[in-house]
């Protein structure tokens, strides 16, 4: 595979973040191969503490929204597939087992991890609340990828980075899909592939 970094932000995961960490470890490869660049606003003995165990290096950058502290980790990793966690909810192992060989292409610019299609109630309730973007558990994007995007917007904070970021992601001619632990799935492309009401599978071809 093409050498692979994570970023998982320590409040984006909060109580999770243990989790995050012990499912990437879980998946079979060393860790020196797979570096984690765990993001957080203040360093603290519980972090430094999950930092050892799960063998990751953290990155304090204080008073600095997500956007910003994204980038910092993308800058500091030089591999070339980046691995972000979007939201609290962990994936299992097995799926990143299956997920590193589906990375080893030049078809791909990213790839859209774990996201399922909504419940009813979650739908309704999305709607309600103004909410269309669902963010799925994990990106991989390719860092020349990301540069080309010009990365996160360093002064959005929490979900207002993520949704602009997946917005420009689709807004460009990304060569995106979808994985969810078994084939990349390839369909085509909904008005917005992030609307509550839409498929959960996305495609946007290059011209």
């Amino acid at each position: 595979m093409g050498s692979v970094c994570f970023i998982v932000d320590a409040m984006v995961t909060g109580e999770m973040l243990p989790r995050h960490l012990k499912s990437i470890r879980e998946s079979g490869v060393a860790d020196h191969l797979l570096p984690i660049l765990v993001t957080a606003t203040q360093a603290q003995a519980r972090l430094s503490a999950i930092e050892q165990r799960y063998h990751a290096h953290s990155l304090i950058t204080p008073s600095r929204p997500l956007g910003a502290r994204l980038n910092k980790a993308a800058f500091t990793s030089q591999a070339e597939w980046l691995i972000i966690a979007l939201q609290k909810k962990p994936l299992p192992a097995e799926l990143w087992c299956a997920l590193y060989s589906q990375l080893n292409t030049y078809t791909l610019d990213a790839l859209i991890i774990g996201l399922t299609r909504p419940s009813l109630s979650e739908r309704i309730l999305r709607r309600l609340l103004a909410s269309a973007l669902l963010l799925p558990p994990y990106i991989a994007v390719r860092r020349a990828w990301l540069e080309r995007l010009g990365g996160f917007d360093p002064e959005l904070d929490d979900n207002s980075a993520i949704d602009d970021f997946l917005q420009r992601l689709h807004a460009c001619p990304t060569r995106l899909k979808t994985y969810n632990g078994n084939l990349l799935r390839l369909t085509k492309e909904p008005e917005n592939p992030f609307l509550a009401n839409a498929p959960v599978t996305a495609f946007t071809p290059r011209p």
